[in-house]
């Protein structure tokens, strides 16, 4: 295949994808994308600097992990990380949403497959650190694998909500929390992975969907979590061609960047093989691979 044709390829798979990944695999379909479109995460150049968690004792199974945080934004906001814009070392972090909706309890009863274990495999064989934003429910469904990915060093688990509820409206046919029951969505999944009994776990937060307005981060203050956007949008969701996910990933990441992919196995079938593909090429570019909280921390 020609570069002309490989890159026309990309192109196309990407324009169907883009809303898709953005939904974090909500539905069947890419939605397309329209005026529910979230604003973009908060540049951290923008953003107040981060300031690490006070020390003390080791983690516990239970409420997030400590971990750097970022300082509250204007009039108390949960803050936004998109990208450690300021980072001149090549270092980047991969992020992956386990997502599992409230409701999707019965097409996994029915065998649709909702985790990767082989993408789990493939990233602890590469030795590559990494952020699993995970649903509640998912963890619910998958306990092992949650304790599993969760007492692993080479990961860490965030929160992705419990139900995959949107906290904001319209976002991509997401049906909608309002204040109340998104703060105990939030809740909820750091006590599902407290169950599972997860270590690993930190104090950050991605929306469903990527979609937030102002009146989402006041609905979150009192967690105390760092909302985790991207800057890199993989496009494996739906993806069926493994090489035009590693080329999107492979020309969007910068320094410091951060770049959404999924482990959902239904949703995102050819992640691990774009991984495999990935991983080795950045290396020879020099970079090298960190958790979300190692780009906060700096």
């Amino acid at each position: 295949m020609t570069t002309s044709v490989r890159k026309a390829a990309v192109v196309a798979v990407l324009g169907a994808a883009l809303g898709a990944a953005l939904a974090g695999c909500a539905g069947g379909t890419a939605p397309s994308r329209g005026d529910g479109q979230a604003r973009p995460g908060s540049p951290a150049a923008s953003a107040p600097a981060a300031s690490p968690a006070p020390s003390g004792a080791s983690p516990q199974a239970g409420p997030p992990g400590r971990a750097p945080t970022m300082a509250p934004g204007p009039n108390g906001l949960t803050p936004v990380f998109e990208r450690a814009r300021q980072r001149t070392d090549k270092t980047v972090a991969l992020t992956f949403d386990a997502d599992m909706t409230s409701d999707q309890g019965p097409r996994a009863a029915s065998g649709e497959r909702f985790d990767n274990p082989e993408l789990i495999s493939t990233l602890r064989r590469l030795q590559v650190p990494s952020t699993i934003f995970m649903t509640g429910r998912w963890a619910e469904e998958y306990p092992d694998q949650a304790k599993s990915i969760g007492t692993d060093p080479n990961f860490e688990i965030a929160n992705h909500s419990y139900s995959h509820h949107a906290f904001k409206a319209p976002c991509y046919g997401l049906p909608t929390l309002d204040d109340e029951a998104a703060r105990a969505d939030v809740d909820r999944a750091f006590a599902a992975f407290r169950t599972a009994g997860a270590v690993n776990t930190v104090p950050y937060f991605r929306f469903p969907g990527g979609c937030y307005d102002d009146r989402a981060l006041r609905s979150l203050r009192e967690a105390e979590v760092t909302a985790v956007q991207w800057d890199v949008v993989s496009g494996d969701a739906f993806a069926q061609d493994p090489d035009a996910v590693a080329e999107q990933v492979l020309a969007g990441v910068k320094p410091g960047s951060v770049v959404v992919m999924h482990c959902t196995r239904s949703a995102a079938p050819v992640t691990e093989e774009a991984i495999r593909k990935i991983v080795p090429e950045l290396r020879a570019r020099g970079y090298r691979f960190v958790k979300v909280s190692d780009l906060i921390g700096k």
